[in-house]
């Protein structure tokens, strides 16, 4: 399995995670799969493509190109699960709706699974781990954003319609909570958008394994809502229309992380 993910170092202490904007199936995963998931509707689409102003920030990129369907980067190797009630797994078995998502009989083997919990999710998590030492042993601290978006209305998980943006710091463990404030006040400049704090989304295992403030490791997940880029349906087109308003949002969040780390640490 080659071609697992799309790493690029940055020149500020600041990594960007996204974990489910892949795309790539195994030959086991793609055979198997019920007609209802061949559209692979539960990515985390175009995330790359609306991150794309990183670069200029000077921020770190880690994207996994495989999807999530083959194995889930943000659930614990233990498959331990990180939610109570209707979740997905480390090896995903249902969409977001509740449906199976193999055809019966033809899941991928306890073999394949394994290779792809070596090939896939643990390369994705060494980068991940190697990049946020190197951030603080260059900079003395490291700052965290796991980017994720959803269709903002999926029954089978919330109720009602999801808020926009969907901060997540493990209710206050994964990041500095002055940090999470100041998140907080720059979703509330744009009142065209709705926001919440560890609502229905706290953080995956990304967020709650690697954000550590006493190691001076802060983590933050954001889940965005796809209505605010993108087409929620198939075929799933982004819109710039939408996006672009956003972009200005997810922006601003990314230059108050380093911000705050600037005077925080004072570098």
């Amino acid at each position: 399995m080659d071609n697992v993910l799309s790493f690029k170092q940055g020149r500020v202490p600041l990594l960007i995670s996204m974990p489910h904007a892949g795309v790539q199936l195994t030959p086991a995963v793609k055979a198997g799969l019920v007609p209802e998931a061949q559209s692979l509707e539960d990515t985390d689409w175009h995330i790359p493509r609306l991150y794309d102003f990183a670069a200029e920030l000077g921020a770190s990129t880690l994207a996994a190109n495989y999807s999530r369907f083959v194995i889930d980067l943000n659930r614990p190797s233990d498959d331990k699960p990180l939610y109570a009630g209707a979740t997905t797994g480390l090896y995903p078995a249902t969409l977001f709706n509740g449906e199976p998502l193999f055809v019966e009989g033809q899941v991928p083997s306890a073999e394949e699974r394994a290779n792809y919990l070596e090939q896939v999710w643990t390369p994705y998590h060494q980068t991940l781990q190697q990049e946020l030492a190197r951030l603080k042993a260059e900079f003395g601290y490291a700052l965290l954003f796991d980017a994720h978006s959803i269709r903002s209305v999926v029954p089978h998980l919330f109720d009602g319609k999801l808020p926009d943006f969907n901060l997540g710091t493990f209710n206050g463990a994964s990041c500095d909570p002055q940090l999470a404030a100041r998140l907080e006040g720059i979703c509330a400049a744009h009142p065209a958008y709705s926001h919440v704090l560890n609502g229905r989304f706290k953080g995956g295992h990304i967020t709650r394994h690697y954000g550590d403030p006493a190691q001076d490791i802060h983590a933050v997940q954001l889940e965005l809502g796809q209505c605010t880029y993108m087409e929620e349906f198939e075929p799933f087109n982004y819109r710039s229309d939408l996006a672009e308003p956003t972009r200005v949002v997810l922006k601003e969040l990314l230059q108050g992380l380093l911000a705050w780390g600037r005077e925080h640490y004072g570098r």
